[in-house]
């Protein structure tokens, strides 16, 4: 028997260094990534550049979109931008933007900021399917990894 659901997947990423904002004088949209920042965004090829990225979606933030360019070089994606994802956004626009990656099926790396990202991940809690497991892990005096597992279905 075949499923007819849609299977996708997003991979939630904080752009990556960008120096310090205080010392940036133009614009904050405009700050670009540090020396630090581009080799973390390189490292995004090693961590998500053979899973199937299907779509690059970004905050219109230059440090947004740097994050996410070493692995646009990679699979030949273009990053595609949406203001839901910008700085000071709240969680239900960025949750709008998953939901139209789930509602395709994409496999999709969404780039945003330190402020939208909690949001984003509070309102799926809020939104979680009661009976609904997150599992999150780490080491030292951080948490590094979370795994939803669903409800069963009955």
């Amino acid at each position: 028997m075949t499923s007819s659901r849609t299977v996708s997947t997003l991979y939630l990423i904080r752009h990556a260094d960008a120096g310090s904002r205080s010392a940036w004088k133009d614009d904050d949209r405009l700050r670009p990534l540090s020396k630090k920042g581009r080799r973390q965004s390189a490292h995004l090829v090693t961590a998500l550049g053979d899973v199937g990225l299907t779509r690059l979606v970004s905050s219109g933030s230059v440090r947004c979109i740097e994050t996410l360019e070493p692995l646009a070089e990679v699979t030949g994606l273009p990053v595609e931008t949406d203001a839901r994802l910008y700085e000071g956004s709240d969680g239900p626009a960025a949750l709008a933007v998953a939901a139209e990656v789930r509602a395709l099926g994409d496999v999709a790396a969404l780039c945003s900021h330190g402020d939208v990202i909690p949001d984003l991940l509070s309102e799926l809690r809020i939104n979680g399917t009661k009976g609904s497991v997150w599992v999150l892990s780490g080491e030292g005096g951080h948490w590094s990894d979370a795994r939803h597992i669903p409800t069963p279905k009955p």
